[in-house]
């Protein structure tokens, strides 16, 4: 019994206060580790950072500690930790590269979350193509196309191609290009369109539409009409402006023209 008692006595003296560093070291970890959530959370949301890498971050910042706090722990009882950190350091660069791929796509997902140049429900243009921004997820941005076709587009060609984003922008320019006949009136092209601009209340008055001659084409006199609308009234101003243009040179008499082919009845 005396046998025991000691035996207990000495266990208690060796690895006693080391037990209790272990448990003060795994308190305190895990408390750092709340606090460090809290913290990279609070800075987020100042900068306005994505709720979708909020959570990853939160959740990586939290277990990385807890790890580095396991690592204290055991190397407190004298377990060599070095070649553990090794082993996972191994490992981790074996599943990097096998994944480097979807690595990277990751790695882009979180850039485009960071820097943002585009949000959900903007139209933007990616590599050439275009379409209305509806999910942005760790691996992958989620387009539909005008015509309601579902384009899923990998974050590292996502980031690593030019982005042209149309409603980043309050206002757009409407660009039309209209040709008269050489026989017709410019001024008096030139007067009906700017009426046609100045009438809808849609256009901006500032800044001012730009009407001018821009090319004497082959068989018609180019006009440029650049208005200026507010982003959500592109569409509708581009294409009730062009009807206008029709029905209102109609109405006066100016020439529109068109292509046509003369045929030459050959000498017998």
């Amino acid at each position: 019994m005396e046998n025991v008692t000691q035996t207990l006595i000495d266990f208690a003296t060796t690895y006693g206060l080391k037990v209790l560093g272990a448990i003060l070291i795994l308190i305190i970890g895990r408390i750092v580790a709340g606090w460090a959530r809290k913290l990279v959370v609070r800075l987020m949301k100042k900068s306005a950072v994505d709720k979708a890498i909020q959570g990853f971050v939160r959740g990586l910042v939290y277990y990385l500690i807890i790890i580095f706090t396991w690592i204290a722990v055991l190397n407190k009882f004298g377990v060599e930790t070095a070649s553990l950190v090794a082993v996972l350091g191994m490992a981790g660069f074996a599943v990097g590269f096998a994944l480097q791929g979807s690595l990277s796509n990751f790695a882009a997902g979180i850039m485009l979350l960071i820097f943002r140049p585009f949000k959900i429900g903007d139209y933007v243009d990616i590599a050439g193509t275009s379409g209305t921004v509806k999910d942005l997820q760790l691996f992958v941005t989620i387009m539909n196309t005008p015509d309601n076709i579902r384009i899923i587009v990998p974050n590292g060609q996502v980031f690593g191609s030019i982005i042209k984003n149309y409603s980043a922008e309050n206002t757009r320019r409407v660009d039309l290009v209209v040709g008269i006949g050489y026989g017709s009136d410019i001024k008096k092209a030139e007067k009906v369109m700017r009426d046609i601009v100045t009438a809808d209340s849609r256009v901006l008055k500032d800044p001012e539409p730009q009407i001018a001659v821009a090319e004497l084409a082959d068989s018609s006199v180019n006009f440029v009409l650049r208005p200026w609308v507010k982003k959500e009234d592109y569409w509708a101003v581009k294409f009730d402006v062009t009807e206008k243009i029709k029905e209102r040179f109609d109405a006066e008499g100016i020439e529109i023209p068109f292509p046509q082919m003369v045929m030459h009845k050959g000498e017998a």
